[in-house]
């Protein structure tokens, strides 16, 4: 396995570098710079080029006097010592600017993929051990719907539930009264409060399309000769559903865990923006929208980092759950 760990995280360096050149480029692709549409802001604001001298300096402090593979050179170099560049926009480092907002988003991100497997596995498992009857109806009935209704949707439905029934208006992350205040007790106990409908918006839609996953493999293994076996030993049928027909058919969705972070997160954008959270979602928008090359990048990259990530950690848990899988 350990052999196994060292060779993925070697092919992830090719992938990621990858990812690195044809992100920089992608995000450049529109006609113009940063600067050109700055320049043309400045003369609808003013109506000449007086406030337009230092144009040139701007230029070669962002490095845009520069081919475009020098500018890559020197940002990838940055980027792997921790360096990741000037926000355009902003003037500042990006370092500044996405470190709270990274984590942030991981703490919605995380918790929403916590969120949606407690919930999808244990529905998907007595949908299926309840085929046809009532009870596995309505979960399918709502499965359908969850997946169906847009998260932007959602969110501003529970805002305004939340509004009528608590009185509380959740928009953000923190009350007023904590926005820029030192981390206390209450301050955290406002977070959570704050907390849980971006989490539960965010995995409603994928909590929908597990549910339904995990039932459609585990009728799948519930058919099979080996668990017909089980239960003529005299097993109990929580030991055979439990024991041993999940244990296989949770399979795909751990494979599938790799690659529900990154969804997650693009997910969490939408809703970012409805609610306005303090995530990378809406910060990365922006940063394209604008062509802020060097935010925009660092934003792409860390969101590739986290799904080969994810990647490596399902498949050491997809080992770690049926040991019929071997990398070696």
């Amino acid at each position: 396995m350990i052999t196994y760990i060292i060779r993925r995280s070697l092919i992830a360096i090719p992938t990621l570098l990858g990812i690195s050149i044809i992100g920089f480029v992608i995000i450049q692709l529109p006609q113009g710079d940063y600067l050109d549409r700055k320049i043309q802001q400045l003369e609808q604001e003013y109506g000449d080029s007086s406030s337009l001298a230092q144009v040139d300096e701007l230029r070669a402090r962002y490095g845009l006097d520069k081919p475009m593979w020098v500018r890559y050179i020197k940002w990838i170099y940055g980027f792997v010592q921790g360096n990741f560049g000037e926000s355009f926009e902003y003037e500042v480092e990006v370092s500044e600017l996405i470190w709270d907002r990274i984590a942030f988003t991981l703490l919605i991100s995380i918790g929403s993929l916590i969120f949606t497997y407690i919930v999808a596995i244990p529905l998907g498992i007595y949908s299926a051990t309840h085929q046809y009857k009532w009870s596995d109806n309505l979960l399918t009935f709502m499965s359908f719907v969850g997946m169906s209704l847009p998260a932007f949707l959602v969110s501003l439905a529970l805002m305004v539930f939340a509004f009528k029934v608590f009185r509380v208006p959740l928009f953000g992350l923190f009350s007023s009264y904590y926005e820029g205040a030192p981390w206390t007790w209450g301050k955290i106990g406002d977070l959570l409060t704050h907390l849980w409908i971006p989490v539960i918006v965010i995995g409603l839609n994928g909590t929908a399309g597990l549910m339904r996953i995990m039932r459609g493999n585990l009728l799948d293994v519930l058919g099979q000769p080996f668990v017909q076996t089980a239960r003529a030993k005299g097993l109990k049928e929580s030991v055979v559903v439990v024991k041993h027909a999940v244990r296989i058919a949770i399979n795909p969705l751990i494979s599938i865990l790799g690659m529900s972070l990154p969804t997650i997160l693009s997910g969490a954008a939408i809703v970012s923006i409805v609610l306005g959270l303090p995530t990378v979602g809406p910060l990365l928008l922006r940063s394209l929208l604008n062509e802020d090359v060097y935010l925009a990048g660092t934003l792409i990259m860390m969101y590739s980092i986290l799904l080969v990530a994810g990647n490596l950690l399902a498949d050491i848990a997809l080992a770690w759950v049926d040991p019929r899988i071997r990398y070696e």
